[in-house]
């Protein structure tokens, strides 16, 4: 049996952006890669216009809640996807790490946030090639 990769998305609220994404990856790649988000200060809920947008492509999140990100996590992750926590987010020694520039959510309308779903959805699907997990 081959090792499932195992990705991390981390912003600093966990509640919009690194949900969104692992959302998008757990519908895009099914059970063939394992998914984690995490926020370096984790807010009380997930954005409620993260949670609507994301409904509208048919990808329920209501159900997660913002963690905080952990030294275990990481170290158990194979890939590290931070958004915009900057120093914040911790660096570990011999993980592939990609650093995302999104928008952050919070506060912003519905549209602004579907644009930011958008784009999240592009990079997941390019980052499940670059795993060479079936789409």
């Amino acid at each position: 049996m081959s090792h499932k990769p195992t990705v991390l998305f981390v912003c600093v609220h966990n509640a919009g952006r690194s949900q969104m994404a692992a959302g998008w990856l757990r519908h895009l790649a099914g059970d063939t890669v394992e998914v984690r988000s995490a926020g370096s200060e984790p807010a009380d809920r997930i954005n409620p216009v993260a949670v609507e947008a994301m409904r509208e492509v048919g990808i329920d999140i209501t159900d997660r809640t913002p963690a905080r990100l952990t030294w275990d996590a990481a170290e158990a992750s194979d890939v590290i996807v931070t958004m915009g926590c900057g120093d914040a987010c911790p660096v570990f020694p011999g993980k592939r790490y990609e650093d995302w520039q999104l928008t952050d959510p919070a506060g912003r309308s519905l549209d602004v946030v579907r644009q930011v779903r958008d784009e999240i959805r592009q990079r997941v699907a390019h980052l499940i090639s670059s795993l060479d997990a079936p789409a």
